[in-house]
């Protein structure tokens, strides 16, 4: 497409990352968001009237009717999001699916055919490789000013209840590893530039309501002799989200989202690192300009779905361990 015609976005998932989405959107020159969905037409009325977009609709099937559509942002509940990616790829829209493309192997393999078929531009919202702490090690590494020795990583939330990041009840369970290790996983190939050769996972009781596991523990090595060792949980009572220690051979630092300190804790100014300290902007700015420019975004569909690979075989491994 060309430069000088709106982008056309609709947006899927009236929730809190959808309303992050709303908030990059207006941001980027040249966007538009014309249609909002959400769990019911009436909360999609509510959401595009709180967020001063577009208009909200019953169904995503309405949106991939409308011929004021170019692309689809997908912020929608995780079992939706491979079979809603398929949707707009049939639909003949641009799409960006928010963490976990899938869960599970067959259905991201089927998100790749799906965009080799089409040729659309579709991207997975694995925001830490926007960023712009992760962004910052990144240019040291690739100036062969750094080398990981390890990442450190813990994940934690506290989650014995299925409430959703607004504190409002879920219509779906969230997972440790198809959802939160992926951010993980992912980040550390695409830091290290190196594939992930070996993998391993144990994981604690499963809850006798929700399910899952609330406690697990990854190793991971990469083809370079690069070590991660990541932790995560739903039973953390105490400062939540992700802390990613990167430990190497001329430095340690310690990236929190978007802010970075080195392992001393001062702090390392990364304002200057990209156009936005908003990671999610940053995702939505990529997903606007390799549409505008016709090319394969980061965090493309083929460049993530190694880490849905790692994933599965971590899950196998999981699955054969508890005797599952």
């Amino acid at each position: 497409m060309t430069h000088d015609r709106t982008l056309r976005v609709a947006l899927a998932g009236g929730g809190a990352f959808g309303a992050k989405h709303a908030a990059a959107l207006r941001r980027i020159d040249g966007v538009e968001v014309t249609a909002v969905v959400s769990s019911s037409l009436e909360s999609a009325q509510k959401f595009a009237a709180e967020q001063g977009v577009g208009r909200g609709v019953a169904s995503l099937d309405d949106v991939l009717a409308m011929d004021d559509v170019d692309a689809v942002i997908l912020a929608t509940p995780t079992p939706m999001h491979a079979e809603q990616t398929l949707a707009c790829l049939d639909a003949g829209k641009h799409v960006q699916v928010e963490i976990p493309l899938a869960s599970s192997l067959a259905d991201a393999e089927a998100c790749l055919a799906a965009q080799q078929r089409t040729g659309l531009v579709a991207m997975v919202g694995h925001t830490r490789r926007f960023n712009p702490s992760h962004q910052w090690v990144r240019r040291q590494i690739r100036a062969g000013d750094y080398r990981i020795q390890q990442m450190d990583v813990q994940t934690y939330f506290f989650r014995r209840t299925n409430l959703n990041a607004l504190g409002q009840p879920r219509s779906w369970t969230d997972h440790l590893l198809w959802h939160h290790a992926a951010h993980t996983v992912d980040l550390f190939a695409y830091q290290t530039g190196s594939p992930i050769v070996q993998a391993n996972a144990i994981q604690g009781p499963v809850h006798p309501e929700l399910g899952i596991a609330m406690d697990m523990s990854i190793q991971l090595r990469a083809e370079n002799g690069a070590l991660c060792t990541l932790s995560l949980s739903f039973n953390n009572d105490g400062p939540l989200g992700t802390f990613f220690r990167y430990i190497g051979d001329t430095g340690t630092y310690l990236a929190r989202y978007d802010d970075l300190v080195t392992g001393k804790d001062e702090p390392i100014d990364v304002s200057g690192v990209d156009v936005s300290m908003d990671g999610i902007e940053l995702q939505d700015r990529e997903f606007v300009a390799a549409i505008r420019e016709g090319r394969e975004p980061n965090a493309s569909i083929a460049q993530v779905l190694p880490c849905y690979r790692t994933l599965a075989a971590l899950e196998d491994q999981l699955n054969a361990a508890s005797g599952a």
